[in-house]
């Protein structure tokens, strides 16, 4: 009976190096506003998925988009300082 074995090596690699690295983690935390608005928007667009829309759905969801906007501006003018270097 003949053995069979792998002749490459392994896809996975070192796996002590799995995870982020501190420049993804300190981008993540960098762009943590935005993906808070972000949230925010979605949890938004889910609850008005459920039920017509009202006034005061419309400006829930406008002030959450503006919060987005606002956000989104905030990290473009953080990444743009250098701030993410």
């Amino acid at each position: 009976m003949k053995l069979i074995v792998a002749v490459q090596e392994p896809v996975t690699g070192d796996l002590a190096d799995a995870g982020p690295s501190w420049q993804d983690l300190h981008a993540i935390e960098l762009e943590r506003p935005l993906i808070d608005a972000e949230m925010d928007l979605l949890d938004v667009e889910i609850a008005l998925l459920a039920r017509p829309v009202s006034e005061l759905d419309q400006r829930r969801l406008r002030r959450a988009t503006n919060k987005v906007l606002a956000a989104r501006v905030e990290v473009a003018n953080r990444l743009g300082a250098g701030e993410a270097a």
